[in-house]
């Protein structure tokens, strides 16, 4: 009989770290021909967190990868100590939890305009033993996490309109990071997806984020590992102190 540890592709027994700031790479940006040595790339030069957007084709346009791209990359970025950070951009995003958690999730990231119950899916998602995330798109108002944040561990505030990557960072969402950030509880994670690159990523960052989600100026770059680096500099680097002149 298989273990729970090999039935979930290598996932850690203990909750994903994703504390402090970090910059995860986005794999829909990323080569489908090179996705393991890109992946291996990323982990030699400081990558932790990787983030995976499934789409259904539905609840946005673009049909994207699913559960099974997830487990054939979970395990090798498991056992280099990293976390598999999944955002659901699906309708009826509760059918599919059970197959993204066997697939090596550590995070799974649901999105507030999806969810009938969102209580009961964030709920259905630490039961699995993951963390619990809920994304907000752009046209939607930060003030929805206030009466689920004990459930949230992570806050995804959507910095364009979810679907296609490669979009400009929508200018607008700064002062909605910053107030997702006092909405949450202390111990949650404020992520961030979409336009985020060496400019961005440390402006979000200096607002209160602390998981920044970058693909294409990543694994669009001649570079990736140094695109990574660059980013993950800044974005170490950002004065929150400058925050109330972002907004």
């Amino acid at each position: 009989m298989a273990s729970e540890t090999d039935a979930r592709h290598g996932q850690p027994p203990a909750r994903a770290d994703i504390s402090g700031r970090v910059v995860a790479p986005s794999m829909l940006a990323a080569d489908p021909a090179r996705f393991g040595e890109q992946v291996d790339g990323l982990l030699d030069a400081g990558a932790r967190v990787f983030h995976f957007d499934v789409m259904d084709g539905h609840f946005v346009p673009p049909i994207s990868f699913g559960p099974g791209v997830i487990a054939a990359l979970s395990e090798r970025i498991h056992a280099r100590g990293g976390v598999v950070d999944v955002h659901l951009m699906v309708e009826h995003p509760e059918r599919q939890i059970d197959a993204v958690v066997q697939s090596g999730a550590d995070v799974i990231t649901v999105h507030i305009e999806a969810l009938t119950h969102p209580h009961y899916v964030l709920s259905q998602i630490r039961a699995a033993g993951c963390l619990a995330g809920l994304a907000l798109n752009p046209g939607t108002g930060a003030e929805v996490v206030q009466p689920l944040a004990d459930l949230i561990d992570v806050g995804l505030c959507m910095t364009v309109n979810p679907g296609w990557g490669g979009q400009r960072f929508i200018d607008r969402m700064r002062p909605k990071i910053a107030r997702m950030r006092t909405l949450l509880d202390s111990d949650a994670s404020v992520e961030v997806d979409g336009g985020i690159d060496r400019m961005t990523g440390p402006i979000c960052a200096a607002l209160g984020a602390n998981l920044i989600v970058a693909g294409s100026a990543i694994l669009g770059a001649p570079v990736p590992a140094l695109a990574y680096a660059e980013i993950a500099r800044g974005v170490a680097a950002a004065d929150t102190k400058t925050a109330a002149a972002l907004r």
